[in-house]
């Protein structure tokens, strides 16, 4: 078995959906694995990771007001609050979402559907370089 490692730091210009699908894509190819999975990661607790349409990018558009009317920022009974309003509902909206993806890779390639994508989601207002790891592991 084999396994590669990659790190990359994706800049964000504020909340939103931004789309990791070919940097990973291109990375899984480099990696010489056939067959297997990969893993990847957002090192942080503010941001998630989530596989979504990438067709449409009002789907991503409903998502990021589904969480913003879900996990408001007005919410008066937050504590955690030290970095600003959108602070604790960074990490709420983390939580409920994922901050890791495995994905089967077959015949050298991701396995995502036809209309799927991955993407970084960015729950704070601020620009943010957020960190991603991709492990890619198989024969």
């Amino acid at each position: 078995m084999k396994i590669q490692n990659h790190q990359w730091s994706v800049a964000t210009r504020g909340k939103g959906t931004y789309e990791i699908t070919a940097e990973v894509a291109r990375f899984v190819a480099e990696s010489g694995i056939r067959d297997g999975q990969v893993t990847v990661m957002v090192r942080h607790t503010s941001a998630s990771l989530v596989i979504m349409e990438n067709a449409d990018p009002e789907a991503r558009h409903d998502l990021a007001e589904f969480f913003e009317r879900l996990v408001p920022e007005d919410t008066p009974w937050f504590t955690h609050t030290y970095e600003g309003p959108d602070d604790m509902p960074s990490h709420i909206r983390m939580a409920l979402t994922r901050t890791s993806e495995v994905i089967p890779v077959m015949d050298g390639k991701m396995t995502l559907g036809t209309w799927q994508g991955l993407f970084l989601f960015e729950h704070r207002r601020s620009p943010h370089q957020r960190q991603i790891v991709v492990s890619v592991m198989g024969q």
